[in-house]
């Protein structure tokens, strides 16, 4: 006889999986005041403010990885790759005020992609940790 669960399972996701998504959301904000820079009067400003969000988004992500790590027992690798996010929006606001876009955009183009599979294998790892426990 097969035995069924009256209650639903909730999933709850960890300060490291939801700042990562919110710093994928922010990396994928700037990416749509770009475009608004060649088209509107307001995308500088909103370019602008949103590399500050996205900036502090980091932060907390750096931050999330640290916590994540000391007492939770993570892997210390979440710290290496937040701060590598870091390191590359540094980079990205630097050559943002320099006015290079030859390797502005490029690397707001990586890292994008890179945010997404750092949030995929957040995802995917907490995924695995929740079967392994059932």
């Amino acid at each position: 006889m097969a035995t069924t669960r009256t209650t639903a399972e909730q999933r709850s996701l960890t300060f490291l999986q939801i700042a990562i998504a919110l710093q994928t959301l922010a990396i994928f904000f700037q990416a749509v005041t770009a475009g608004l820079l060649l088209s509107s009067s307001h995308g500088e400003v909103l370019h602008s403010v949103g590399a500050r969000v996205m900036y502090g988004a980091l932060m907390l992500y750096v931050l999330a990885a640290i916590l994540a790590w000391r007492p939770g027992g993570g892997a210390p690798r979440s710290i290496l790759h937040a701060s590598g996010f870091l390191v590359l929006a540094s980079v990205q606001v630097v050559l943002g005020i320099a006015h290079v876009p030859s390797i502005h955009v490029p690397l707001g183009v990586m890292m994008f992609g890179l945010s997404l599979l750092a949030l995929g294998r957040t995802l995917w790892d907490g995924r695995a940790q929740e079967g392994g426990r059932r």
